[in-house]
């Protein structure tokens, strides 16, 4: 059975939460094979329906706070001994690949990925699954207004843009539902004419929305916390 990738992203000051975005379903929707994918979601959301709730969100911004933070926490898929895990800026023609998991990491390791300005710039912290601090890694240059994710192993690099894969869609993006509502689940495949099981690594979302994200006022930003 493969292992799973959890990202659990936004430990961003409550206050300054944006209302998520919206995105309309994907258009076709994307056969998915194997009951991995939906056994998971059943267990972790249990609202969703791999077949037929696919998302057309691709690529992501943080929400309006500028100290966003991301927590990663990875369950790798079969081919952990060489899977990596990262960001890029969505909206680069040759994207750098921001790597937040090096494909040494095992299971339970955990990164912490904070967007800052002043420069521009994704400040990541990787720990071990003991919590012990592995390194600290600072790209310049990252967009938190439009990103994507990539996952990169022995079969290439594939990007959460369809564009970026030739056309293929190498990963499913779905809107959470019940308690996971306003959150989103990342389902990559590793491999172009792969299983097509989209099982490969799983990422939670918080506090990012779909871009382009929608606007919220500053009083309804405080109702919503009241």
């Amino acid at each position: 059975m493969k292992r799973f990738a959890t990202l659990f992203a936004g430990l961003a000051v409550l206050a300054l939460a944006a209302t998520t975005a919206s995105a309309a379903l994907r258009s076709p929707q994307i056969t998915v094979l194997g009951g991995g994918l939906q056994g998971y979601l059943n267990t972790a959301d249990g609202g969703i329906n791999a077949a037929t709730d696919q998302n057309s969100a691709q690529s992501w911004a943080a929400t309006v706070s500028n100290n966003s933070t991301f927590t990663i926490q990875v369950e790798l898929s079969g081919n952990a001994a060489s899977n990596a895990l990262g960001l890029y800026n969505a909206g680069a023609a040759s994207p750098s690949l921001y790597q937040v998991f090096p494909g040494a990491a095992t299971t339970g390791w955990f990164a912490v990925a904070s967007f800052r300005n002043s420069p521009t710039r994704v400040v990541v912290n990787l720990f071990d699954d003991t919590a012990a601090l592995q390194g600290t890694t600072t790209y310049l240059g990252a967009d938190r207004n439009n990103f994507g994710f990539y996952i990169n192993g022995t079969a290439g690099t594939y990007y959460t843009q369809d564009s970026r894969n030739s056309g293929n869609a190498q990963a499913l993006t779905y809107a959470g539902t019940g308690l996971n509502a306003g959150q989103w689940f990342l389902c990559f495949e590793e491999q172009i004419g792969g299983d097509q099981d989209y099982d490969d690594a799983i990422l939670f979302l918080e506090s990012v929305n779909p871009t382009p994200v929608s606007k919220s006022s500053w009083g309804s930003l405080k109702a919503r916390f009241r």
